[in-house]
């Protein structure tokens, strides 16, 4: 079903590394046209280099998504460069594992800003081109720690994971119809995401855990899956995990 996805304009936050990077990579190897949004110009400038000469189509901006201002120019970007917004993945996180009792306020502040508010900001950005396309779909990332509380270390992580996960359900149930609704929790995946945890302790244990971690064009598999689908279908949950992880 890959002519589901040939033609399509994807914006992807977070895409300069790990399931972002690979998810731009798989899409725009199915003929997507790829709109690439992160902090660091030199990667995304990098991957779309690589894209285009392979014969696909991308573009990027530096994109930080605590600032709403910033999400909506990539929005925006697509629409000017392809002339549309198909599908916007909301897939920039950060996993900061401590002990609450570290007290670690501005890694929690971080967390919500990027996990929850991010997600909202390219929420913000996309919703408004999908009602005047009457169409278009949203991937927001969670993790299954959005399903059950990745305790004790985690804690905090889970809550930006589960609201993650309850303001997609939300979204699909209020503009559910024309415009689809897909979350997105991986398990242990290989990407920059274990690397975010400041407490040492912490730290070791998540590199320990990680290393049962699958490559990140599983996760690209399992969004395309979702695009690709016919337009009146609505894959709303996809869970994937390392066949050897029971968390």
């Amino acid at each position: 079903m890959s002519q589901n996805i040939s033609g399509k304009t994807v914006v992807i936050t977070g895409a300069s590394s790990g399931l972002g990077e690979a998810t731009a990579y798989h899409l725009a190897s199915l003929g997507a046209k790829v709109v690439l949004g992160a902090r660091r110009e030199d990667k995304l400038q990098q991957i779309a280099a690589t894209i285009e000469a392979k014969g696909g189509q991308a573009a990027y901006l530096v994109t930080d998504v605590t600032k709403a201002s910033e999400v909506q120019a990539l929005v925006q970007l697509g629409v000017s460069r392809f002339g549309k917004v198909d599908v916007m993945i909301n897939n920039a996180g950060l996993m900061s594992i401590a002990p609450i009792s570290e007290l670690k306020t501005d890694e929690w502040d971080r967390m919500i800003d990027i996990n929850i508010k991010g997600v909202l900001y390219g929420i913000a950005a996309a919703l408004p081109v999908f009602e005047q396309q009457q169409s278009g779909h949203f991937i927001n990332i969670s993790s299954v720690a959005g399903i059950k509380v990745f305790s004790p270390g985690g804690t905090v992580y889970s809550g930006t994971k589960f609201a993650v996960r309850a303001i997609s359900e939300g979204l699909r149930h209020e503009v559910g119809g024309a415009i689809r609704t897909t979350t997105i929790l991986p398990g242990a995946v290989d990407s920059e995401l274990k690397h975010g945890s400041s407490h040492q302790q912490s730290a070791e244990f998540v590199g320990n855990f990680y290393q049962m971690a699958i490559p990140a064009d599983s996760v690209a598999r399992a969004v395309a899956y979702a695009i690709e689908q016919p337009k009146d279908v609505d894959i709303n949950e996809i869970v994937l995990r390392p066949a050897v992880q029971d968390f």
